[in-house]
């Protein structure tokens, strides 16, 4: 006979454990499967089905991808449909149209939304994510959302990380938001349209580590107490309209890394605390209207890598102190009086640019062959005389001497320069042919050469040779020079050309007719050969050239029609031929060149000229 006063308990387990076994078990809440559902119904296009698991008659904290649950009641915890998905054997890039669904505010327990990098997401962020009270982590950058920022947001205590850079969000950033985001450790804004001043109660987000409002539109000074931030390692204001001063607070930012102010207002002196960001990898202070002498304290950052001063009212003698900066790869200055030869404790400097300063250097520095420089730019330094020969045992790469007057050869060593893939000496005055060593500038890629007075023909520098994949020329300027020609008949067809897309030889005394194989330089985006004495006609040939932009064949004597392949490519802007021998009908065409592109052609007719038939 069957106990049942013993059954009781066992059946109290029993229920109990069952109870408890469905407790575990992944249910996914009525309320967050209908607020996933909407968000997926406001995507009108999911190329890569990055919703395809989000079905109704699923569990979505079983079966749908990017979403999961707590296990304990069956609430979304984290939702991650990024455009830019990642595995151990495949990268995939996608993207995903529509706009963000207000019901992804009703899920309660949300601690991670990630929807970056879809690319086509539009319309405004929704107030009522601001409900999402233990949101962590927000991803909404690399889409094309609009509007204002939602005040509502300043509802996420909890947050750690808010991305929403690389949209399309304009308006004022609410006080209210950084007033209560007191947890937040990475803020980026950066790449919007947003404007107005940099809220002051920034300085309530303490723990913040990283700030990115980079290119927006935002104006007024940044806030004087900044200096209370003092986790920062990452901050980015570049690309403003930011004025006023650099604050003294700065001083108090002595974990930061990166400093970008470059591309704003700013004015004043840059201040001696600058010295204090012993942490200080980059510091960026590029196009503002920044004054007074560099501080000497600039040479107590001991991690310093680059610095850009360009474009700045910066006045004075560099402090000899920069000497100290032993790990400076990248300085970039502006406006300052003769560099210190202490430079040359930098051994690991790479790139230094005193372009376009009232230096009256005179000569290229020679303590400069100490270092073991990539890039050398001093253009319109104020560079007299000759190339000085410590260049052709150096591992210059980016070489910019122009606006100077230098003068003399090019030197037979130019072909020992063998990092050279950017050399631009134009607006000097050398002269001479070019030597036959040119060849062997097997990386050269950009060359400009144009107004000086160099003679000869151009074979050698269109037939150099290349060390391959590099060494193919991405740009030719040698014009107003009295290089002669003809040019070669095959210049379309050297390995050198085969990937230029720039090619400008105006005002020479080349001569002869423009080669029919100048038309295989298929990636060819701009020609000028403007006053070059050539004759003959326009090769139909050019066409083929089919990325072609601009072509420039004005002031010579060329005879014949004007192709229409050559007038109708599909790229073409601008196109001009004027003061020619040029005759018969402009065939038609879709651009609007003006009339004046055809001037001086005393038998070309029709538009935008006068009609063929009224000419006589």
């Amino acid at each position: 006979m069957i106990n049942f006063n013993n059954l009781v308990p066992l059946i109290y387990v029993i229920l109990l454990v069952n109870t408890y076994y469905f407790q575990l078990v992944e249910s996914c809440h009525a309320i967050d499967k209908a607020a996933l559902l909407d968000f997926k119904h406001k995507i009108t296009d999911d190329p890569s089905q990055l919703l395809g698991t989000w079905v109704s008659k699923t569990d979505c904290c079983t079966a749908w991808e990017g979403v999961d649950c707590n296990p304990a009641n069956g609430r979304v915890v984290n939702v991650s449909r990024s455009g830019l998905q990642s595995g151990d054997d495949f990268l995939l890039d996608t993207s995903m149209s529509g706009t963000l669904s207000p019901l992804l505010g009703n899920l309660a327990y949300l601690q991670l939304l990630d929807l970056s990098n879809l690319k086509e997401l539009t319309g405004p962020i929704p107030p009522q994510l601001g409900k999402l009270s233990h949101l962590t982590h927000l991803y909404l950058n690399l889409n094309k959302l609009n509007g204002s920022l939602p005040s509502s947001l300043s509802g996420l205590h909890k947050l750690k990380a808010l991305y929403l850079g690389q949209n399309s969000l304009s308006g004022a950033i609410p006080s209210s938001i950084f007033r209560s985001l007191t947890s937040i450790l990475e803020l980026s804004f950066g790449e919007n349209l947003l404007s107005g001043p940099i809220p002051s109660t920034i300085v309530n987000m303490v723990q913040l580590t990283r700030l990115d409002l980079h290119k927006n539109e935002l104006s007024g000074r940044i806030p004087s107490n900044i200096g209370k931030l003092k986790r920062l390692t990452d901050l980015d204001l570049s690309l403003n309209q930011i004025g006023g001063n650099i604050p003294y607070s700065i001083d108090k930012l002595a974990q930061l890394r990166d400093l970008s102010l470059d591309y704003n207002k700013l004015t004043g002196p840059i201040p001696s605390s600058i010295g204090q960001l012993v942490s200080l990898r980059v510091l960026g202070l590029a196009n503002n209207r920044l004054s007074g002498v560099l501080p000497k304290t600039i040479g107590n950052l001991p991690n310093i890598q680059h610095i850009t001063l360009e474009n700045n009212t910066i006045t004075g003698r560099l402090p000899p102190s920069l000497g100290h900066l032993t790990t400076l790869i990248n300085m970039l200055f502006s406006n300052n009086r003769p560099v210190p030869h202490q430079l040359t404790k930098v051994k690991d400097l790479q790139v230094l640019d005193l372009s376009y300063n009232p230096l009256g250097l005179v000569n290229i520095p020679p303590w400069l062959s100490k270092i073991n420089l990539f890039r050398l730019m001093l253009a319109k330094t104020g560079l007299k005389g000759e190339l000085p020969s410590w260049l052709s045992s150096s591992s210059i790469g980016y070489l910019d001497l122009s606006s100077n007057k230098l003068s003399g050869k090019l030197p037979t060593w130019i072909g020992n320069m063998t990092q050279l893939w950017f050399l631009n000496i134009s607006y000097n005055g050398f002269y001479s042919t070019i030597p036959k060593e040119f060849k062997n500038l097997l990386l050269l890629s950009d060359l400009d050469l144009h107004s000086n007075k160099f003679s000869g023909p151009l074979d050698f520098i269109f037939d150099k040779n290349v060390d391959e994949p590099r060494g193919h020329y991405n740009s030719i300027d040698v014009s107003s020079n009295v290089f002669t020609g003809p040019i070669d008949k095959n210049v379309g067809n050297k390995l050198a050309m085969d990937s230029i897309t720039s090619l400008i030889l105006s005002n020479n005394q080349l001569g002869g007719s423009i080669p029919n194989s100048v038309g295989n330089l298929t990636l060819l985006q701009v020609l000028e050969l403007v006053r070059d004495g050539l004759s003959g006609t326009i090769p139909e040939e050019i066409g083929n050239a089919k990325e072609l932009k601009t072509i420039k064949l004005s002031r010579n004597y060329l005879n014949g029609s004007i192709p229409g392949k050559i007038i109708n490519l599909e790229n073409l802007s601008i196109f001009e031929v004027l003061r020619n021998k040029l005759s018969g009908k402009i065939p038609a065409h879709k651009v609007n060149f003006p009339a004046s592109a055809f001037f001086g052609n005393p038998g070309l007719c029709g538009v935008p000229l006068p009609p063929c038939n009224k000419l006589s």
